[in-house]
């Protein structure tokens, strides 16, 4: 079964007085491309943050965001240090006074020293970590599920345009040994009024305007676009990564319908081949959306 890239998933996750909400939204892309908006004092568990994301999308601009609250606060820092803030303080002082300063301490000459007013609780970030776990899941399964739901759709688009193709490769099989016959005759009978040599060699004739006429045949071209149908089939069918494998196979259906197109000499083929082109570009289109 295929999926889209496109989705959304949301999950909020209580626990006491702590909550956590998980957003994600995912966009086409040609690989997993992961961006990350997280609390800063979750930034130590970031890989497996992504890793866990990575383990359940494969391809898609992903962007996630993650926000603890407690009680009605949002966390954006962690716990304040008294006695880190006091070691702060009292090293100001002693630069001041070793500079002969006279200025009074701000509160912005306090906030460079960051690293020693806040604690680095791991411990507490480790607690909260199992509800982002658990909100991180449930978010995931949320997108996975509008992923596939739109993946159902363009499935069923991509079969009725494939079946399109199929009624004119039919079309095509069963008017070509017609065609190839009419325009035997019609260079034969040219070839006749303009060559009286061949004229009078009508087994010569025949062998050159039949190597002629075999040049138009697109037979070989009808059984090979036959065979990526099916494969195209079978990818969207079975293939857990259908995306990339979809577009080099639509990539080699285009080949053979340019070279159908090229040989053919009949126009009623010629229309369907056009048509055919018309449904590949427009399966091109849509398996981009594809993970």
């Amino acid at each position: 079964m295929i999926s889209s890239m496109t989705g959304y998933g949301k999950a909020i996750i209580q626990r006491d007085d702590i909550t956590v909400e998980a957003e994600l939204k995912s966009l086409n892309s040609r690989y997993l491309d992961l961006s990350l908006r997280i609390p800063k004092f979750l930034m130590n568990k970031e890989f497996e943050i992504r890793e866990k994301v990575k383990g359940r999308v494969k391809r898609g601009k992903v962007y996630l965001g993650i926000t603890i609250r407690k009680g009605e606060v949002e966390e954006k820092f962690n716990e304040i240090d008294p006695v880190g803030v006091k070691f702060a303080v009292g090293l100001l002082k002693d630069i001041k006074k070793a500079a002969k300063l006279k200025a009074q301490l701000k509160l912005s000459d306090l906030l460079l020293f960051q690293n020693l007013l806040f604690k680095d609780d791991y411990e507490q970030a480790g607690e909260e970590f199992e509800i982002v776990v658990e909100a991180l899941d449930s978010a995931v399964d949320e997108l996975n599920k509008m992923r596939e739901a739109e993946g159902k759709e363009l499935d069923k688009d991509l079969r009725k345009r494939v079946q399109t193709i199929e009624e004119s490769l039919s079309f095509i099989e069963n008017s070509s040994d017609p065609s190839i016959k009419n325009y035997f005759e019609k260079i034969k009978e040219k070839a006749i009024q303009l060559t009286s040599d061949f004229a009078n060699n009508q087994d010569r004739l025949n062998m050159e305007l039949a190597l002629l006429a075999e040049r138009a045949d697109v037979t070989e071209e009808c059984v090979r676009l036959h065979s990526h149908i099916k494969m195209f089939l079978d990818t969207i069918t079975n293939s857990e990564d259908a995306g990339r494998r979809l577009n080099f196979i639509i990539q080699e259906m285009n080949r053979e319908a340019n070279t159908i197109n090229s040989k053919t000499v009949s126009s009623d083929i010629s229309h369907c081949g056009i048509l055919i082109k018309e449904e590949i570009e427009k399966i091109r289109e849509q398996i981009q959306n594809i993970e």
